[in-house]
């Protein structure tokens, strides 16, 4: 359900950062470990390289440098935050939290810290709780990360998932502000499709030991055709419920920031939202799917190359394991 948020009250976004590691893996790489060529997978996917961690990197590698960019482009210091969420299907380990491993690195001591689980849809998600924490009023100064290091749980002989992720990390920050910010916000999910997309190893159903490894039960698994349809289906809808909520209509949107998953998701969002493509932003050729890194990483890279400037209406949409979907309208 989209809901406006209060206009006595605007919660905004005033700083962005990313990080994703330096070596690059591409189609032409993936050719030869896998039967696949470069061909297929750009006219399926629109990918031509994503970037993977070197051995022993961590999420919370990615980010901390993202945090620290995004904190120093809002003109504040790790001690001025009073909470920190992040977003990840990857964390360094089951506990602590990452967010608390991010806090100690910054500094942050007064700083709230938890994780939040919600796949693809994670950044989305986090930004919508710490929005709501923000209202409250309790809180002033929020960090939301999206960080993932997918590459350890892809399986690279698995040709229909090993071209499709990469790793990463986006950050912003979100404070109350006097004009503009957040106008809506919709969540949904659907837990009678958990199947589609999902790594049944290492919870508690299925702990890490010999059987669960030779079984391969700790890599990514997915529905992909599946996944296609109803994600296409579920931003789409997530879009028009965001702008019917604030009473703005889809050609009053300067850009729609969407899940990086698939190119031909995106066209297919485009035009069921009615939105050119030239209103897209697009990254996926170059970074693949980050999960819940990937609509922070477009993010910035969307205002950092001037396709959002102050005052344009923009929209935040994704769609992930869950299954999970959710959009935040806001005015930049």
């Amino acid at each position: 359900m989209a809901r406006p948020l209060a206009l006595s009250k605007r919660i905004g976004i005033v700083g962005v950062g990313m990080q994703v590691p330096s070596k690059v893996l591409t189609n032409q790489e993936l050719e030869r470990t896998v039967e696949t060529s470069d061909e297929w997978i750009r006219t399926r996917t629109g990918i031509r390289e994503r970037r993977i961690v070197e051995p022993g990197m961590a999420t919370s590698d990615l980010a901390v440098p993202a945090a620290r960019q995004a904190v120093k482009s809002a003109g504040l210091h790790g001690k001025d935050l009073d909470l920190i969420i992040v977003a990840t299907t990857s964390p360094d380990m089951m506990f602590p939290s990452t967010a608390c491993l991010v806090q100690r690195e910054l500094g942050a001591k007064s700083a709230v810290c938890f994780d939040l689980s919600a796949a693809c849809s994670g950044s989305v998600f986090a930004i919508i709780t710490a929005w709501h924490y923000l209202l409250g009023g309790q809180y002033k100064r929020a960090l939301v990360i999206g960080a993932e290091v997918l590459s350890n749980y892809i399986d690279w002989t698995d040709r229909s998932t090993c071209v499709l992720f990469g790793d990463g990390a986006g950050a912003c920050v979100m404070t109350p502000v006097a004009r503009g910010g957040i106008l809506a916000t919709d969540m949904g999910s659907d837990g009678t499709a958990a199947d589609l997309l999902y790594m049944p190893g290492g919870g508690s159903k299925y702990p890490p030991s010999h059987a669960s490894v030779d079984q391969r039960l700790h890599f990514l698994r997915m529905n992909g055709g599946e996944i296609f349809r109803l994600a296409v289906r579920g931003m789409a809808d997530s879009v028009q419920a965001v702008l019917k909520a604030a009473h703005r209509k889809p050609e009053q949107l300067e850009c729609c920031i969407p899940h990086q998953a698939n190119i031909r998701i995106i066209e297919a969002v485009a035009k069921r939202t009615g939105l050119p493509m030239e209103r897209m932003f697009v990254n996926v050729d170059r970074y693949g799917n980050t999960s819940a890194a990937s609509n922070l990483i477009a993010l910035y890279e969307a205002a950092q190359e001037g396709r959002i400037q102050h005052g344009d209406l923009v929209v935040l949409v994704a769609f992930g394991a869950g299954l999970t979907w959710g959009s935040v309208l806001l005015e930049w």
